[in-house]
């Protein structure tokens, strides 16, 4: 069995932020604090990870596989969890161009000790054929690490806190949302951000994660994605800047920014009855916070 108690701070704290826009709106903002999870296994990667680990200790395998882009989230969690809890990790990049210089990220995972295997973009899209490869050898957790077991370590968090009306995440693979709608003890909204353009096939992947409708109790924000994955401009650059100046804690410009901005405006928008109480879920993903932001 891992021992994640010693090294994994949870549970994490839900704190209330205050705003003269709160307060015009009559709203109650609070932000769950998953980023305090671990330093580099943080917020939802950590949630994710959970289960996928001991499933994999269980089963005996000691090698850990998964995929990823040169600045993924994922790919820096999953190394330092290998290099925590003693498996050896493989990191599929797509683009095969790259190599273990060619990012922070992918440094960062060198250090913790993760191997690399750099393919095409085409061959990327079939990850069926890439994992048949190492299948035997090594316990395979999908890119974002969003699965079934992830579902399970997300759907734990809300039982650290009293329920909110509104829990408000960024949405990147779906994995996270999914894994809110799955506890079925919380009778709330579910409010996603995708971080994408176009994100509106993320609701077919909620669905498949859930193996049902997608839920009426939950909905996808696509206005707030700033031009797609991991793009950015200077509205949103001066909304985190002044949030984290005002709040007196970091976000990143990729996921949590993007989603913070977005409820922002809903608030504005009078989007939220009043009384509403809203939990903003920080998802962690600081590794990729824009240097000199």
């Amino acid at each position: 069995m891992l021992e994640f108690e010693s090294l994994i701070n949870i549970p994490t704290p839900l704190i209330e932020i205050l705003d003269d826009l709160f307060v015009e709106n009559d709203v109650k903002v609070f932000v769950k604090r998953d980023d305090l999870t671990h330093e580099h296994v943080s917020g939802n990667k950590f949630r994710k990870l959970k289960y996928n680990l001991l499933e994999a200790k269980n089963m005996g395998f000691k090698k850990i596989l998964t995929f990823g882009g040169a600045f993924s989230n994922h790919i820096a969690a999953v190394a330092e969890a290998g290099f925590l809890f003693g498996f050896d990790t493989l990191g599929l990049i797509r683009g095969d161009e790259l190599n273990a210089e060619s990012s922070p990220t992918l440094k960062f995972a060198t250090q913790k000790g993760m191997k690399f295997e750099f393919v095409s973009r085409e061959a990327y899209r079939n990850k069926a054929d890439l994992t048949s490869v190492f299948s035997n050898e090594y316990f395979v957790i999908p890119e974002g690490g969003s699965n079934y077991l992830a579902l399970k370590g997300v759907a734990e968090l809300l039982e650290e806190q009293l329920y909110p009306d509104y829990i408000c995440t960024a949405v990147g693979t779906g994995g996270t949302m999914a894994g809110l709608l799955s506890n079925v003890k919380y009778e709330g909204e579910v409010l996603g951000f995708t971080v994408l353009k176009n994100g509106d096939f993320l609701k077919d992947e909620v669905s498949f994660f859930l193996e049902k409708d997608f839920p009426e109790n939950a909905e996808l924000e696509t206005r707030f994605h700033f031009g797609g994955y991991a793009k950015y401009n200077d509205e949103l650059l001066s909304f985190i800047k002044t949030f984290e100046s005002k709040h007196g804690f970091l976000m990143d410009q990729v996921y949590t920014g993007k989603m913070f901005f977005g409820v922002y405006q809903m608030i504005k928008e009078g989007y939220f009855k009043k009384g509403t109480r809203i939990m903003l879920l920080h998802t962690g993903g600081l590794q990729g916070r824009l240097s000199g932001l």
